[in-house]
Order: C-alpha cells, then sequence, then structure tokens
C-alpha cells in the first residue's frame, strides 16, 4: 500500500484523549488525530520519532494523522484502521498463500447484527471463508501480542468465528503485525485471558489462525511476510 504522498517525519510530545497527539515539525507544534483505540503500550515515548500523513481534504478540522511511530529499532504502525486495507489489497493480489483461489472477496459482510470483515466465496476445492482481521502493536518479551488491551469487542469477534466454523463455514483470525521488531507473535493473555481462552477454543474448533508482518516505510507499507503464532497452550 503506497501513501499518496510520503509521510512526515515528525517528534511526539504526548498522546491524550485516546485520538489526539501533539507532535513537533521543526519549532511548530501540531495536534493531529490518533486513529488507534488501543492503549498504544510499547508503541510511543515522547520524542520519538514519528510519521504523519497530511489529508486532502479541505474539510478536515485535523488534516494530519499519525501513521508510525518509531522506538530507535522499527517503525510502528500505529493507525489501526490499515489493517483491513492492507488485508483487502493483498487478498486482491493474492499475496496470502492460505487464502488465495477465492473468486469473490467481500468486505464488511452482514452476518446477523453484526459484520465480518472479509467474506471469500467460489472457491473450486473450499469453503465460503469468513476472515476476521486485527491489528497488532503491541510488543512484550521479545513477542508481538494482541490485544493491548481488553477487548470485548475482539471477545465477540472470536465466539462468531467459532460459531461460523460450527456451521461449516471456513474461519479465520488474521492478525496484521505493524511493527518489524518482532519475529513471532503470542495471545496476550495477562492483559485479556478471556480472549486468550477463546482464542484457544477457536483453534480447538478448526479457526485458523495467520499472523501476517507488514514491512514499513515512509513512501508504503509492504508485506514482509508470515510470523509464528504461538497460543496459549504453547507459552
Amino acid at each position: 500500500m503506497k501513501w499518496e504522498t510520503p509521510l512526515i517525519e515528525a517528534t511526539i510530545l504526548n498522546r491524550y484523549k485516546r485520538f489526539l497527539a501533539d507532535v513537533k515539525i521543526g519549532e511548530e507544534v501540531l495536534t493531529i488525530h490518533v486513529p488507534n483505540t488501543g492503549s498504544m503500550t510499547s508503541c510511543w515515548a515522547p520524542d520519538w520519532k514519528c510519521a504523519i500523513s497530511k489529508s486532502k481534504n479541505p474539510d478536515r478540522k485535523m488534516p494530519y494523522t499519525l501513521e508510525y511511530t518509531h522506538n530507535g529499532k522499527s517503525w510502528i504502525g500505529v493507525n489501526t484502521g490499515n489493517a483491513n486495507k492492507l488485508t483487502n489489497t493483498w487478498l486482491n493480489e493474492g499475496l496470502i498463500p492460505e487464502l488465495k483461489g477465492y473468486e469473490k472477496i467481500i468486505s464488511e459482510k452482514k452476518i446477523g447484527l453484526s459484520r465480518i470483515d472479509f467474506f471469500l466465496e467460489n472457491h473450486a476445492s473450499k469453503p465460503p471463508c469468513f476472515i476476521e482481521v486485527k491489528s497488532v502493536t503491541l510488543k512484550d518479551e521479545g513477542s508481538a501480542k494482541f490485544p493491548d488491551s481488553v477487548s470485548e469487542r475482539g471477545q465477540k469477534h472470536l465466539m462468531e468465528l467459532i460459531d461460523l466454523k460450527k456451521k461449516g463455514y471456513r474461519a479465520v483470525m488474521l492478525y496484521i503485525v505493524q511493527r518489524e521488531d518482532v519475529d513471532h507473535m503470542k495471545p496476550a493473555s495477562s492483559i485479556d485471558p478471556k480472549y486468550a481462552r477463546l482464542l484457544e477454543e477457536a483453534l480447538r474448533t478448526g479457526v485458523e489462525v495467520l499472523a501476517y508482518q507488514c514491512k514499513l516505510s515512509l513512501n508504503e507499507i509492504g508485506l514482509k511476510g508470515v510470523l509464528p503464532f504461538y497460543p496459549e497452550s504453547s507459552c
């Protein structure tokens, strides 16, 4: 996924009210939008380098958006909305081998009163497939982990995937890891033990769990490759 224009480097000073941050470019301080509802633990500290995008929409109250931070080792993609954009691109370009071969790719598929991120169908040898996508930014004890705070929404999505698998569909939990300083992924069981337990149940039911890592630069976010996923039972 290429940026329309290269990102602008800045220095992050503070993040507050969840969706706001103050950043500094030269001597100018800007208040910008932070598209991340999580805790952003391990993703920022005062005076870290960061990268921001500027919207072309003249009506936006805050034209700048925080896209990355940098911990001295890796860019970290903190815009959680990019995970679904990347997944859409990679699915359509056939870059995720486990999910290739489907003729139709539908985003935001409605199931009951909810929606699943992606629905794939018309594969020659596989049943229709539901995919839930999560952006992963947390690094803890050397591992990429999810979630970074208790996630009732994430728990609900796992229960939906379990139900879909029991009904005969293919169900996939896809984690998009937006940092390059990790080489494997685990559930954040100490942060959200219920989520970790549900993930174990999902695996036992036959829900597939995939973790793919991004390669981040000021010009684009690319696909670096698959990451090993270690469930709670192997931790």
